[in-house]
Order: C-alpha cells, then sequence, then structure tokens
C-alpha cells in the first residue's frame, strides 16, 4: 500500500498560500492555489528523490473564517 501524506495549507492575507507536511519537513508556498499545487509536487520528489515512488499527497485547507451565530 502506498504512503500517504497530509499537507496542512493556510491562506496569508495577502492571498497567498503556505503549505506544511504533517509527518515529513517539507514546506513550501504559493501565490495561487495552482501555483501551491505545482510547488508541492516539486517538493516532494525532491524530498523523495532517492525512493523508487512518491507517496500519494493529500491537501487539507485551513480557513480562518470568524461565524457570527444569530
Amino acid at each position: 500500500m502506498k504512503q500517504t501524506i497530509i499537507f496542512e495549507i493556510s491562506q496569508e492575507e495577502d492571498g497567498g498560500f503556505v503549505a506544511e507536511c504533517l509527518t515529513e519537513d517539507i514546506f513550501t508556498q504559493g501565490d495561487t492555489w495552482e501555483e501551491l499545487k505545482m510547488n508541492i509536487n516539486e517538493a516532494v520528489k525532491g524530498f523523495y528523490f532517492d525512493r523508487p515512488f512518491y507517496p500519494n499527497v493529500k491537501l487539507h485547507l485551513i480557513k480562518d473564517e470568524i461565524l457570527v451565530v444569530q
């Protein structure tokens, strides 16, 4: 069974995104969602460069939002 790693994604105030892997020391960022996904792909390939396969990657977007209950 293929390993799965999870990235916690947060959106910065300027609109960009920051990604941190929860199980490995992999961090990256991107100005857009598409750029972030490309950067995560490259970061995972770089981290696992000496392995015969790459793990599955899950992205978990953390949305900081205040809900006013009325």
